[in-house]
């Protein structure tokens, strides 16, 4: 009798491959799996660069009438993005819960190559917000490779792939307008390489386009040898793990041959929008979006204007090392101490203290900004450096926490939803601190919070309500996975 239910709950924990599924070939590899799975890691990495790479600069569109103006044209750029994935993020996290996620991820890759090569040749304003648009529009691969991240891991690697989808968007979006800072206007800055009369003389932002553009052409044909997470069972398969009920049953003498194995199809999918536990995260996540992309937005802004606006006078040079070496210092640091830090305080304390040492970094930097020479250089490279890792951090806690609330079959669309939501807080997040900004460089002098220190303190009670956002009863998780 012992022995009989010892065989019958060794068999209920066994986990069941099958042949032809792409998903139980990853999860096979996965119990096999020894060491820090790199080459998955380094995978990810690029799909997501690839993805988020974007210089962008509308100065040579002469639109703007006025220099205070220029923000507030370059936000509807970056939201014209956010809008078209906003209206699309859903549908293709459908998608890849139904057809795969690599499928997705090959054509997010494929509309980088094309819609950001047109991008590099806009010929004016309207042209350059219509191709954002539709790249965003048609680049799904986001939320997808976050469901990607979560099941192509191991449980003790899963925060260390978080973080490197995390990583790779941060650094992309650091990236980018280094790219554009080194790159851009070729002709100018680089006369005895690049003629006047030339493709880049013409059109002064290609280069770093076509930059992005080639480097998303290797990624794409990588993507081929990707290997699918997604199950592809027959209508009669057995889920891979076993019911606990079925286990239970077992260990309390109960016939093991009455225990009938449910399939796939027979458990019913649960309603996202009643997940509390994702959707509470979702939200926190967006407003910590909202505050970073407007951030992102307005610092660029902000050290590149006069110094008779309260700017730094830095030009795209100046700008691009100061992201480059935030960039670099993100990598490090996510890749080597994030899950340590993250096993130690977990998700949910991470976003709260992050948020909280936020407030008074970007309180200083007005401050900042009536330092000159290497005292300037030194304190703001530290600050932005600072800024972009705790940033970083908040987020791909909330990647954890969003991924946990949800089960494989339901990631995609999960994630879908959760990018939709994000792209609409992200889209207002450049035009609204493109605006901010702008209102705030006509208001010098203000006798509360002139100029900057406006911006900035609007920053901060957006991530202070973000914070807030972080405690119980709005914000809850799944199951005992407390922060």
């Amino acid at each position: 009798m012992a022995t009989g239910e010892k065989e019958n709950r060794e068999s209920l924990l066994k986990k069941v491959y099958y042949e032809n599924c792409p998903g139980c070939k990853v999860e096979e590899e996965k119990a096999l799996q020894r060491g820090v799975p790199v080459r998955k890691l380094m995978a990810i990495w690029m799909i997501v660069l690839s993805a988020v790479l974007f210089a962008s600069q509308i100065r040579d569109f002469h639109i703007a009438k006025r220099e205070e103006d220029i923000g507030f044209y370059a936000g509807y750029v970056g939201s014209s993005y956010m809008l078209g994935r906003a209206l699309t993020s859903v549908f293709w996290g459908i998608v890849a819960d139904r057809y795969g996620r690599k499928p997705v991820i090959i054509i997010g890759t494929i509309a980088v190559v094309v819609f950001n090569t047109l991008f590099g040749l806009s010929v004016n304003f309207w042209m350059a917000l219509a191709t954002r648009f539709l790249l965003g529009s048609l680049n799904g691969l986001l939320g997808p490779i976050k469901a990607y991240a979560s099941e192509v891991f191991r449980e003790e690697h899963q925060a260390l792939g978080m973080s490197t989808v995390s990583t790779a968007w941060g650094i992309g979006l650091i990236i980018g307008p280094a790219l554009g800072g080194f790159f851009a206007q070729p002709a100018e800055k680089y006369p005895t390489i690049f003629s006047p009369d030339s493709i880049f003389g013409r059109f002064p932002y290609f280069l770093p386009c076509l930059c992005i553009s080639i480097f998303a052409v290797g990624v794409t044909i990588a993507c081929f040898w990707l290997p699918e997470t997604l199950h592809n069972h027959n209508e009669n398969a057995r889920l891979h793990d076993d019911s606990l009920e079925a286990l239970e049953s077992a260990s309390c003498g109960s016939d093991a041959n009455k225990v009938k194995p449910k399939t796939e199809e027979q458990i019913p999918k649960e309603n996202l929008m009643k997940n509390w536990p994702l959707i509470s995260s979702i939200l926190v996540y967006c407003v910590f979006s909202l505050h970073d992309m407007a951030y992102s937005e307005i610092f660029s802004l902000w050290a590149e204007s006069p110094r008779k606006l309260g700017g730094l006078s830095y030009t795209t040079e100046n700008v691009g090392e100061i992201l480059a070496i935030s960039g670099l210092g993100l990598f490090v640091f996510q890749t080597t101490l994030y899950p340590y830090v993250e096993k130690m305080l977990g998700p949910i304390r991470i976003a709260r203290i992050g948020g909280v040492l936020t407030i008074p970094l970007l309180s200083s930097y007005p401050f900042i900004a009536l330092l000159s020479g290497l005292s300037l250089s030194v304190l703001l490279n530290i600050a932005s450096l600072l800024k972009n890792v705790i940033s970083i951090m908040i987020v791909t806690g909330l990647f954890i926490l969003q991924n946990r609330a949800v089960d494989q079959r339901q990631r995609g669309a999960a994630n879908g939803i959760s990018m939709t939501a994000m792209s609409l807080f992200k889209a207002f997040g450049p035009a609204g601190g493109g605006a901010v900004f702008s209102w705030a460089q006509k208001r010098l002098d203000a006798s509360i919070l002139p100029g900057i220190q406006m911006v900035f303190f609007i920053l901060n009670l957006v991530e202070l309500l973000a914070v807030l956002m972080t405690f119980k009863p709005f914000l809850t998780v799944r199951d005992d996975r407390q922060g």
